[in-house]
């Protein structure tokens, strides 16, 4: 691999859904490795300022459901704008794809089905039995990976510091060679930083 990028995400996030099958793509097409890195996306919110639904201005609320709308029409994808389950835990299913990757099992591909189950299919990803069904779905053995996740709860809180401290300040986050991207949004621009092989930018001026 010519290059790696550390993925910071929840399946909470209906923005990490819209960029998760692009994403793969772009890094697939530039042979970079992933470092799968589930996050607490409130944690996140709370130190760097970021705020939950409930406690945004009608206004970014508004907004938010034009952008949603305009992105999964431009992605192609059918997301509900309000899920059924909204809001729910996600700590299971993160945890499940942080042991899913700790494993060797195909991260990727349980996140992309999880994206989905929540975010187009209204199923309730905080739901053990719904968890579980994902994980045999992305071939991984449903029973240790959810024995696997009940302990990952100090890997959550690492990645969740680690983004943090790298800048990151919500979900999707990318980290390329120190540099964070925030928002699925950006996307061409990793691209871009990519295919240059630029100098990572920093807060330096």
């Amino acid at each position: 691999m010519s290059a790696s990028i550390d993925y910071f995400y929840s399946h909470l996030s209906p923005y990490a859904y819209l960029g998760h099958a692009f994403f793969e793509e772009l890094t697939n097409k530039h042979n970079v490795a992933v470092n799968y890195k589930p996050v607490n996306l409130m944690a996140v919110f709370e130190k760097t300022g970021g705020l939950p639904l409930g406690k945004r201005d009608p206004a970014r609320l508004a907004y938010r459901v034009i952008e949603l709308k305009r992105w999964r029409e431009e992605r192609n994808i059918n997301l509900n704008i309000n899920p059924k389950h909204m809001p729910t835990n996600p700590m299971m299913v993160d945890c499940a794809a942080i042991s899913i990757a700790e494993t060797g099992g195909n991260v990727g591909l349980f996140s992309a089905l999880a994206f989905k189950a929540f975010w187009t299919d209204d199923k309730n990803i905080g739901d053990e039995e719904t968890v579980a069904a994902l994980i045999q779905d992305a071939g991984s053995n449903p029973s240790e990976i959810l024995a696997l996740a009940s302990q990952s709860a100090k890997t959550y809180d690492k990645n969740t510091q680690e983004a943090i401290a790298h800048g990151v300040v919500g979900s999707p986050g990318y980290l390329l060679n120190g540099e964070p991207f925030w928002g699925q949004d950006r996307l061409g621009m990793l691209e871009g930083a990519l295919i240059s092989g630029r100098a990572a930018y920093t807060t330096d001026v």
